[in-house]
Formats: structure tokens, C-alpha cells, sequence
């Protein structure tokens, strides 16, 4: 049956999704391994797409680069605002990375490890000394439930943190004991108009430095926005640079990625998000996630963005540095540590930066290789990183163009595609 018909068969109405991409493995060893996937095997990946994605109105983009330029996938389908059908997605269109941008923060801290300049075991007070002094766990307000609030360790609570103990290795895996997330934005907006710019920043920092923990550093994983700001505000310490120029000079520079940049960007390059009726417009080129724009769009956390070819050429940078390639931003050892197991709670396995191969059934890497790291974005977007198959992917998606709430489609379309590319490129015998 063809493509075509399969789709009627099947009742799709695909023609709001908005896709661009390309898919390549890199040859082992430098030769064609005879594990190339056939056609059928590319439609497989098609069909898994257009079929799990339906009724999510999202743009999305599938990509695969690596030094040989070996495809596997590549193709472009439907519109990037499923509204009006008016802006078709092209292989140049930068999606809101979101949380992808933390890879960014701790690539760019990782640097200054390798320079000497930082140490993961380092104390965070260290280089922020406004992070020290004790403070106490207490819950946290929760981030799509407003008017609730998250403890994670209710048992401890009024219990005293010294966060002076802290390090980076704790920030990087996600168990420094700090909330997973606090409303900065709406400090930003209470103090427009009261503060200038500058002083509004200053303070948004140092609520960041003072914020209460959520539970005992070590005692568990809580993925953590405030965790990676820090970092990043590390590295502009030790760099004496802004975030901005840090990742352009120690990471996209060198690689040669002149669209994975922070917004703002002209909103016909971007693909449009949600509808922020407290900015009383759809966000289309500004950062979406309301903390990186309360920062100017420039946070450890999020604010770049990016198109799927080059955020994979990212990916195949950091595959080529954990194979022994030359022209890396981080050498083959620190890959190692950051890929290596740092923290787990449950099914979340955390490396440095990294989220590792989930055994969740769910998610979106359960498909893939033991080896296999990378991260997600809320906005819709992943970049995953397959060692065992020399395999590189991302998908980008606008996935909330109609807002955040209802059911969760998200989920289900990540795993049958990365189940869909696991079955079209099989691992490398022993891998």
C-alpha cells in the first residue's frame, strides 16, 4: 500500500503538521557497515511520525548530521501555524530549544573545567559566593498548577541547608536539593516600571541565591531550572563574558552554528509558540519559557534557538568527541564523566547536563542503546544521542502553539518516533 493510501486508510489529517528534517548515522570506522535502512524502513519512520503525531498541533523538524553527511531522513511537511496554514516549515526555521539551551550552559562550564578554571567537585559558593549560607527546605510553588505547591521531602522540612556545601557536579545531575523552578517572572513584571532593567536583573539573581532548598542535597533528583541558571551564572562569572558571548565563542563559533543562537530573532526565521495573554501576544521569536524571558532571553535554562540540522551537528560534535574525533568542544574523557551515571531516582538517570537512557517504557529513549544521552525541551523538542548505533537525532516541535494544558500527546509521538529510528538503524554488532 502506498504512503498515500495508508494515510486515507488510516483517516490521518496531517496537513497542520509541520515537519523538516534529516536523520544520518555516521559509519563505524570510517566504512559502510551494510546496515544502511531501506526505504521501507524510512516510510516506517515517516508513517511512525504522521501517524502518533496526529491532533498535536506542532511544527516539527527530524535531523541527522554528522562529519560524513551520511542521511538517513530527511523531509519537510506542513505549516508552522496551523491556523492560517500561511508559513510552511523550511530546513531554516529556528524552533524555541527550551530546556535543550541547559546542554549549551553546562558544554560551556565544562570548557572551564577542562581549562582548569572550575572543578565539579568545586563548592558553588566558591565562584557565586552570594549562594552561601544556610536556608532552609521548604516546598516550592508548582509551575502548571498555580496556587500549589510541590514538597519533595515533606519530612524535612524547616531542616537547615548549608549552601556552601554545594557543587557543581550536584547542580549538573540535578541533586543540589533546590526546586525544580519559582516564578521569577512575575517578580519581573511586579518590578517593571519600579527598577531599571539592571536592577531588576540584580534582583532576580539574587532571589536565585537566596531560594530555599526543596530537599537534602544528594538525597534525589529533582530536574531543576534554578540548578542550571546558577551554572550559568557561573560561567559568565569565570568568563567574564555574558552567557550570550560564552556560547558563541567556546561552542556554536567553533562549530561553525550561526543559527543556534539566543533570541530575540525575527519572528519569520522562528517558529510561533504560545499565546501569553500577559504579554498580550503569541510568542514567535522571544524566548518562551517565562524565566529566560524575565532575563532578556538569556538563561542557563533556555532562550536559544535553533534549527534541527545544526542543534544535530551539536550532537554529532559531542558523539565525535566521545569516539576520539579531533575538533570537539570537549574532549573524549569529559564526555565520558559527563555520559556516565551521576544520580538516579526511580527511572531518571542523570549524567552532567545530561539526561540518560530512561528504562520508563514511556519515554522517549527507551527504544534506544544503554549508552544513549539526551535532553528534552518543553516546548516540544529532543536531541538524542545514540553511541551504540553512531546515531544522531533531533526532533523540534512547536508543540505549544495552543497552550500547555490538556491531554499529554507530547509523550506517545517522542517514543514511537525514537521507537520507529531504533528499528530503522539497529546497533552495531557488539555495540
Amino acid at each position: 500500500m502506498g504512503l498515500e493510501a495508508y494515510d486515507e486508510a488510516r483517516g490521518l489529517d496531517w496537513s497542520w503538521l509541520a515537519m523538516d528534517g534529516a536523520m544520518t548515522r555516521a559509519p563505524l570506522g570510517g566504512k559502510e557497515t551494510g546496515r544502511n535502512p531501506t526505504d521501507r524502513g524510512k516510510r516506517g519512520v515517516k508513517r511512525s511520525i504522521l501517524t502518533e503525531a496526529n491532533g498535536i498541533p506542532v511544527g516539527v523538524a527530524v535531523a541527522g548530521a554528522n562529519q560524513v553527511d551520511f542521511k538517513l531522513y530527511d523531509a519537510s511537511f506542513g505549516f508552522l501555524d496551523p491556523e492560517t496554514r500561511a508559513r510552511p516549515t523550511e530546513p531554516t526555521t529556528r524552533f524555541d530549544l527550551a530546556s535543550i539551551s541547559k546542554l549549551f550552559t553546562a558544554v560551556a562550564f565544562m570548557t572551564l573545567v577542562e581549562e582548569g578554571r572550575a572543578g565539579l567537585d568545586q563548592p558553588v559558593a566558591e565562584v557565586l559566593p552570594e549562594f552561601g549560607g544556610r536556608r532552609p527546605i521548604a516546598p516550592y510553588p508548582d509551575p502548571l498548577r498555580p496556587g500549589h505547591f510541590i514538597a519533595v521531602a515533606p519530612q524535612a522540612e524547616g531542616e537547615q541547608v548549608d549552601a556552601g556545601a554545594v557543587t557543581f557536579r550536584q547542580l549538573l545531575s540535578h541533586s543540589a536539593g533546590l526546586p525544580a523552578w519559582l516564578p521569577l517572572w512575575k517578580l519581573a513584571a511586579e518590578w517593571e516600571g519600579q527598577f531599571t532593567p539592571d536592577d531588576a536583573q540584580r534582583r532576580l539573581r539574587e532571589t536565585i541565591f537566596a531560594a530555599p532548598f526543596a530537599y537534602p542535597p544528594g538525597a534525589t533528583v529533582v530536574y531543576s531550572d534554578i540548578g542550571l541558571l546558577l551554572v550559568g551564572f557561573a560561567v559568565e562569572r569565570l568568563t567574564g563574558a555574558t552567557l550570550r558571548e560564552a556560547v558563541r565563542e567556546r561552542i556554536t563559533a567553533p562549530l561553525g552554528l550561526a543559527a543556534i543562537t539566543y533570541g530575540p530573532i525575527p519572528c519569520a526565521m522562528a517558529a510561533p509558540t504560545e499565546f501569553y495573554a500577559h504579554h498580550g501576544r503569541r510568542m514567535c521569536g522571544e524566548a518562551h519559557d517565562e524565566n529566560a524571558f524575565a532575563f532578556g532571553g538569556v538563561a542557563g535554562h533556555a532562550g536559544l534557538f535553533g534549527t534541527a540540522h545544526e542543534l544535530t551537528a551539536f550532537g554529532e560534535a559531542l558523539r565525535g568527541a566521545l569516539a576520539g574525533a579531533r575538533e570537539t568542544p570537549l574532549r573524549r574523557r569529559t564526555l565520558a564523566e559527563m555520559t556516565r551515571l551521576q544520580a538516579q531516582a526511580g527511572d531518571t538517570r542523570r549524567g552532567l547536563g545530561f539526561a540518560l537512557r530512561s528504562p520508563d517504557p514511556q519515554a522517549m529513549s527507551y527504544a534506544l542503546s544503554e549508552s544513549a544521552f539526551g535532553h528534552l525541551g518543553f516546548t516540544g523538542g529532543a536531541l538524542w544521542i545514540d553511541p551504540a548505533r553512531a546515531l544522531v537525532f533531533t526532533c523540534l516541535t512547536n508543540r505549544v502553539y495552543y497552550g500547555r494544558a490538556g491531554e499529554d500527546t507530547i509523550t506517545p509521538f517522542r517514543a514511537a518516533l525514537a521507537r520507529a529510528i531504533a528499528e530503522c538503524v539497529p546497533p552495531a554488532p557488539g555495540a
